[in-house]
């Protein structure tokens, strides 16, 4: 019989990571921790721009823990890999998951960092851009909880922030060109409920704040 591998989950606190671990868990894989950067620069996440508290508060309710690696910018995949070789020994760690969907460029950096520390690199969603419409519906229907909290200022409205995801929504965006997934960034998402969490986190809604390409939502708890 073989021993069970063990897998840290690159982790942004969005629907994509979330329909990762929903997928490892189903599946039995064990998920030793979770991983997300935040640039020293900003003291948030690198993916969506989120405070490290409602990371934190995500690895509680879920009862996994999260590892916040300190990166820089200009030193990203270098502090990356650091710090995975670090997680591979405290976690006996046998591979690293990943929440992307189709972009070639994605893979290729993922396999190169767990390469680089003798991981295995996996990732549960992959697929074709056709099958996007289909993933939002399937994790629309795994129960999850998810809003928006980040766009796109040239493929969405900020009418589109605070939106839970659920079949209004998924109706919404597919009379836009963004893909339903939002692989390209069009939209990121904070999942705050849902089958794996111990508890919902009880998320309140600040102000929108704008940027040179993006509109944010400021989440608080």
């Amino acid at each position: 019989m073989g021993t069970t591998k063990r897998f840290a989950l690159s982790w942004s606190g969005g629907k994509d990571c979330m329909m990762v671990l929903h997928k490892m868990k189903k599946q039995q894989m064990d998920v030793a921790c979770l991983i997300t950067t935040a640039p020293i620069e900003t003291g948030r996440t690198f993916g969506h721009d989120e405070k490290m508290e409602l990371i934190e508060a995500q690895g509680k309710a879920l009862g996994l823990p999260v590892h916040f690696i300190r990166c820089r910018y200009d030193h990203y995949t270098e502090d990356f890999i650091q710090d995975l070789k670090m997680l591979k020994e405290s976690f006996s760690l046998d591979g690293i998951a990943y929440g992307d969907i189709y972009t070639d460029a994605h893979f290729e950096w993922g396999e190169n960092t767990a390469l680089a520390v003798g991981l295995k690199a996996i990732f549960p969603l992959r697929g074709e851009p056709d099958k996007a419409a289909q993933m939002l519906e399937e994790f629309i229907l795994t129960g999850y909880k998810a809003m928006v909290i980040r766009v796109r200022k040239d493929m969405l409205a900020p009418r589109y922030l605070g939106m839970v995801l659920n079949a209004s929504f998924a109706e919404d965006i597919a009379q836009t060109d963004c893909c339903p997934m939002g692989e390209n960034g069009e939209y990121h998402t904070f999942v705050y409920n849902g089958p794996l969490f111990q508890e919902p986190i009880p998320i309140k809604t600040g102000p929108l704040l704008e940027s040179k390409a993006s509109y944010r939502l400021e989440l608080f708890i």
